[in-house]
């Protein structure tokens, strides 16, 4: 009798294992790579794997290490990854200069969150008090819109090139500094300066809205596999609905990716991160329609051709697809 129940026991979790492994073959495998290191500024792609919002919809979606030593063109051109994030003027650049056929898959971010940086004491007050200065613009991929503004005000600064710390601005190495709202900003708040010892220059208050994080792939992986896309850009979406809604559990799951990828963490910096980032995907407390504007990438690819960045660029209808998406649920908005 006990070598029957044995048996049987046995036969159950065959055939439990058998339905996995079913499923498993079932399930579309895409590899996504966020355009910098693991952050609360990727935590609806976390929280999309987290909640099985990927496998409902059949993705095996695995989550790379990103950051500088993977640039986003590198990803695309050595298949590193089927999705990435990234700039809309970075993209740019990637389609029209360096001959990549990327599209644009859905855009995130609205509005741009990059800011330059002063001290009050240095005296720099206005924008013209730049010229002469030492400005710090990253190495990698974020360099065209702090380049665009310069050529726009016409200043003459010394451009110092530099990496993923503020180390260069706290010890006076830099006048200015190229930062992200969400990150650098507050990093500097985190070292011992407080926000009211500080100038800061919003790009989106000098016409320079330039829309930053918005997902992308090859255009053969669209022409191809629509459908995947659609379904990965679906569950992000709900991945970053869940994240805004639940953050604490939120922070938990970014701080592990971090921790796995050896970043040091700081749980007060990753919630004004969580933070901002819904002040940036969402109005009125809803997410954002994830749609690329066609006044804003007209705006932003003008800007970039005008002042000799890009030497061309397609028509909207080309660049963006988002909109031609065939996603399961028609409703882009939800509820806090």
């Amino acid at each position: 009798m006990k070598a029957k129940q044995n048996l049987s026991t046995f036969a159950v979790i065959l055939a439990a294992l058998l339905l996995q492994t079913i499923h498993a073959q079932d399930l579309a495998r895409v590899r996504y790579m966020p355009h910098w290191l693991h952050q609360a500024q990727f935590a609806g792609f976390y929280m999309a794997k987290e909640k099985g919002y990927y496998t409902n919809l059949n993705l095996d979606v695995i989550i790379l290490d990103g950051g500088p030593t993977y640039p986003v063109k590198a990803v695309i051109e050595k298949d590193l990854a089927e999705f990435t994030s990234m700039f809309l003027s970075r993209a740019l650049e990637i389609r029209h200069t360096e001959n990549m056929p990327i599209v644009n898959l859905c855009q995130l971010s609205q509005k741009s969150a990059l800011v330059f940086v002063a001290r009050k004491s240095s005296g720099i007050e206005k924008i013209a008090d730049f010229n002469g200065k030492k400005l710090g613009v990253w190495r990698s991929d974020f360099q065209e819109l702090p380049k665009a503004f310069l050529r726009k005000y016409d200043l003459a600064v010394e451009v110092v090139p530099i990496t993923s710390t503020i180390n260069l601005f706290l010890s006076g190495g830099l006048d200015i500094m190229t930062m992200m709202w969400y990150n650098e900003y507050h990093q500097l708040y985190e070292a011992g300066i407080d926000f009211e010892d500080l100038n800061v220059f919003f790009f989106i208050d000098y016409d320079l809205n330039f829309p930053e994080d918005g997902i992308y792939c090859r255009e053969e992986t669209y022409n191809k596999h629509p459908d995947i896309c659609a379904r990965f850009v679906q569950a992000t979406i709900e991945g970053w609905k869940y994240a805004f809604k639940n953050k604490e559990e939120t922070l938990g799951v970014v701080i592990r990716y971090m921790k796995h990828g050896n970043i040091p963490v700081s749980k007060a910096h990753q919630r004004w991160m969580l933070n901002r980032m819904e002040d940036i995907l969402t109005e009125n407390g809803n997410i954002s329609a994830p749609d690329l504007k066609k006044a804003d990438y007209l705006n932003t690819a003008n800007t970039l051709f005008n002042q000799g960045a890009i030497t061309k660029f397609d028509p909207y209808e080309e660049f963006f697809v988002g909109n031609k998406l065939r996603l399961t649920n028609p409703s882009r908005n939800v509820q806090k």
